[in-house]
Formats: C-alpha cells, sequence, structure tokens
C-alpha cells in the first residue's frame, strides 16, 4: 500500500509532506529572491541572486560548500 503524501497550496507558497515552502523576499533593486524551507524539525532560508547563486542560511549559520578532498 502506497501513503498519500500531504500537498497543498498556501498563500505565499506551497506544503508539500513535512515540508513548507514559502517565499518570503524579493529585492526589486538586485533582482535576488528569498525562500524559507520548513519542516518540524528546522528552517532554513535560501537566498538566490538573478544569476543563480545559493546561499543557505539555518539561523545565523550559512552553509558552505564542501571542497572535493580528490582533485
Amino acid at each position: 500500500m502506497s501513503q498519500k503524501i500531504h500537498a497543498a497550496n498556501t498563500q505565499y507558497g506551497f506544503e508539500f509532506g513535512a515540508a513548507e515552502v514559502t517565499r518570503i523576499h524579493s529585492d526589486k533593486k538586485t533582482g535576488a529572491v528569498y525562500l524559507g524551507v520548513k519542516t518540524p524539525k528546522t528552517e532554513i532560508c535560501v537566498y538566490v541572486t538573478k544569476t543563480g547563486k545559493l546561499r543557505v542560511f539555518e539561523g545565523n549559520n550559512e552553509w558552505k560548500k564542501q571542497e572535493e578532498e580528490n582533485k
């Protein structure tokens, strides 16, 4: 048997399973946008530049890309 996964639109985004995705802010001057992803256990903020660069924050901490050890 397969379980039905909850999915619903919200005023500023959508819910899908345990995740709630929300558009937070758009900066008309820089073209950047901010999105939030919230679950019952944690919450992150995703900053996307107009060129597509991503920055991910959990609280006040920014996630940094790990460099490959074997280049």
